[in-house]
């Protein structure tokens, strides 16, 4: 009689639990190398954006000279320049192709940054340093999303997005100590680099601009000997389209004229076109009420940067704080992903917003009620062992870190999941112009955290005088429950089919 018994475990050629989960990861053993390329420009991009980005309103406030007012005003004139050209970005990537628009964005770029690191003139550090950076970054933003899709099959997708948006907070959590080793090691907000070689002297925030300038030029030989133009990803294999001059026969200077022609031409017919599909209207309604949520991370770069400065003082570890967002997301984000494939992408972002939403309300409690808390353990391990903080623990340190755990875990949720919503329900060749218009509603938002956050930083939490910054919170958070409320209470009137699910 066999020793084998029916119930003894599971049959031969049976996955184990164990077995099924590291599937959801090796699916990706087969990808094409543009995929893991694209990873790789994502974190360098986010990495030399999250460094000038922390870095932008300092540097408009201590070494342009601009009022905490008039520095908010030009962030949000640049942030809605920004998004006012990846609106439109996506349609030309769509007619250029992702591998030119990909080169185009870094060399702007490139530029960009130099000017904001060497002029010294208001003009010139805001004409061509800021507002051509604005241009260069809304050239990377849908392209890279899009290319995910483009280099991803079906099975790959979830998981794909999954570790583009881990990658994309690995970047961030590095920037994070980027950001505060140099403020720390020069000082500020008056702190100089002296460049003999050059013969110049840099400020810390323009030290800062120095470091992603060196980081954006990494991009350029991983872009153009890395991508190879025409792949795409198929469930049937790898597809690969090479791309043939339109006018071979015609002049160098002709034959770019004609195809810059016939791209602008292709751009306002794909442009145009995407207005006439009756579900992108209820995909930009889906967005504008997920931008609410999204703002958060405005709100961690435009206010949380003079709120920290003001309220825990010059040096404050605070890009170190954030920084556990950053960590907390790069082991959260796959294994999330992992165990909720078969989860609506619909579904995951409005639960993610809900918990994203409710963490805000802890930065609007009186710091008062932390101070057991950062008295205690809590406050030894974030105070003293994390931040290498020494004497009394500020209870705002332990109030962040909660806000940011919290934080952390709906973003884990909801995040990966609004990308992969947007490329899902996007017609086959429309990724970008999908990823691109999509930023519309977020245009709108962005407008109301750009024009208010000078405002209510010079009210709240001014330079000198009296702060009520629980009140700065809380405007914050109530701005914020709109996502989750909006996605619930309009599910039915909003929602999308999305490919590959029932």
């Amino acid at each position: 009689m066999s020793s084998a018994t029916s119930g003894a475990g599971p049959t031969a050629g049976t996955p184990t639990v164990l077995g099924r989960f590291v599937a959801k990861f090796t699916v990706l053993r087969g990808a094409t190398r543009e995929l893991w390329i694209t990873f790789a420009v994502k974190l360098l991009g986010i990495l030399a954006y999250s460094v000038a980005n922390s870095t932008l309103v300092l540097w408009l406030s201590y070494d342009l000279g601009y009022s905490d007012v008039k520095a908010g005003a030009l962030v949000f004139g640049w942030s809605a320049l920004m998004t006012f050209f990846t609106v439109l970005v996506g349609s030309f990537t769509d007619a250029i192709g992702l591998r030119k628009t990909f080169l185009l964005g870094v060399w702007i770029c490139v530029v960009a940054r130099v000017v904001m690191t060497f002029a010294t003139a208001k003009w010139l550090a805001i004409s061509g340093g800021l507002v051509l950076l604005a241009a260069g970054e809304a050239l990377g933003t849908p392209v890279l999303v899009a290319a995910v899709r483009r280099y991803s099959t079906t099975a790959q997708r979830s998981i794909s997005f999954s570790i583009f948006y881990a990658v994309m907070n690995l970047g961030f959590f590095i920037g994070g100590f980027i950001f505060d080793y140099v403020r720390q090691t020069l000082g500020e907000p008056h702190g100089r680099l002296e460049l003999p070689i050059l013969g110049v002297e840099l400020t810390t925030y323009r030290t800062l601009f120095l470091v992603s300038l060196g980081i954006e030029m990494l991009l350029l030989p991983l872009l153009y000997f890395g991508l190879r133009d025409g792949v795409e990803a198929t469930d049937e294999g790898v597809r690969i389209t090479p791309e043939k001059p339109k006018y071979p026969h015609e002049r160098l200077w002709r034959s770019l004229e004609l195809t810059v022609r016939d791209a602008l031409r292709d751009t306002v017919r794909i442009f145009t076109g995407l207005w006439r599909q009756p579900g992108f209207y209820k995909f930009l309604a889906f967005l504008a009420f997920a931008a609410f949520v999204r703002l958060i991370f405005v709100q961690m770069y435009y206010t949380y940067p003079k709120f920290g400065l003001r309220e825990l003082g010059p040096g404050a570890p605070i890009g170190r704080l954030w920084n556990i967002n950053s960590l907390l997301i790069i082991f959260l984000v796959p294994l999330v992903g992992a165990l909720t494939q078969r989860v609506a992408a619909y579904t995951m972002v409005t639960i993610g917003s809900a918990v994203a939403a409710a963490s805000v309300f802890i930065m609007a409690l009186p710091p008062a009620w932390f101070e057991p808390l950062a008295d205690g353990i809590l406050g030894q391990v974030v105070g003293g062992f994390y931040l290498r903080l020494t004497g009394p623990v500020n209870p705002y340190y332990v109030m962040i870190f909660l806000f940011v755990l919290m934080l952390s875990v709906g973003e884990s949720i909801y995040s990966p999941r609004l990308y992969e919503y947007a490329a899902a329900i996007a017609p086959k060749g429309q990724e970008a112009s999908y990823m691109s218009i999509s930023y519309l509603p977020f245009f709108l938002a962005k407008l109301l955290v750009a024009g208010s956050s000078g405002w209510l930083l010079s009210i709240y939490c001014p330079e000198t005088g009296p702060r009520n910054s629980a009140m700065l919170w809380l405007i914050i958070a109530l701005t914020t429950t709109v996502a989750p409320a909006g996605l619930i209470f309009f599910r039915r009137l909003i929602r999308v089919k999305e490919a590959g699910r029932e």
